[in-house]
């Protein structure tokens, strides 16, 4: 499953949780409650059955590519070459999390094996990242 819209990039922005590594900066957050499309609305955080589901359901990824990293080609080969890793490591990346994954400019002209095992071990670091909701106190 894929974020589109702004509001769910901003809401990952907004979590203020991130992993980098050399090739690759990973924004996250867990998913608090079940998207809209599950029951045309969306449960109240408080639920805790909405929390069981979004903790065992699949994690929704965006990728935003700066214009920096080149043309509209280059762009999108990027995103393909991304969103081609995570669909080989499905059963390896963590679920119940919204990601939003920004390549660095290295990304381009790398090798597709290396991409792989960075961006694959990048994901698996989030699943060690305790489930906070809401602003810690």
């Amino acid at each position: 499953m894929r974020l589109l819209k702004r509001v769910e990039f901003e809401a990952v922005y907004g979590a203020s949780q991130r992993r980098s590594s050399p090739q690759f900066s990973v924004f996250f957050r867990a998913q608090t409650a079940l998207p809209k499309e599950a029951f045309g609305r969306e449960l109240p955080r408080e639920d805790s059955f909405a929390k069981t589901l979004a903790a065992s359901s699949a994690s929704r990824f965006g990728i935003s590519v700066k214009k920096a990293l080149g043309g509209a080609v280059v762009r999108n080969r990027i995103k393909r070459r991304i969103r081609e890793i995570l669909r080989r490591n499905k059963t390896e990346i963590p679920t119940g999390w919204d990601i939003v994954i920004h390549p660095r400019s290295t990304v381009a002209q790398a090798a597709f094996a290396p991409l792989e095992a960075e961006l694959v071990r990048l994901l698996r670091s989030i699943q060690n990242t305790g489930r906070s909701i809401g602003p810690k106190t």
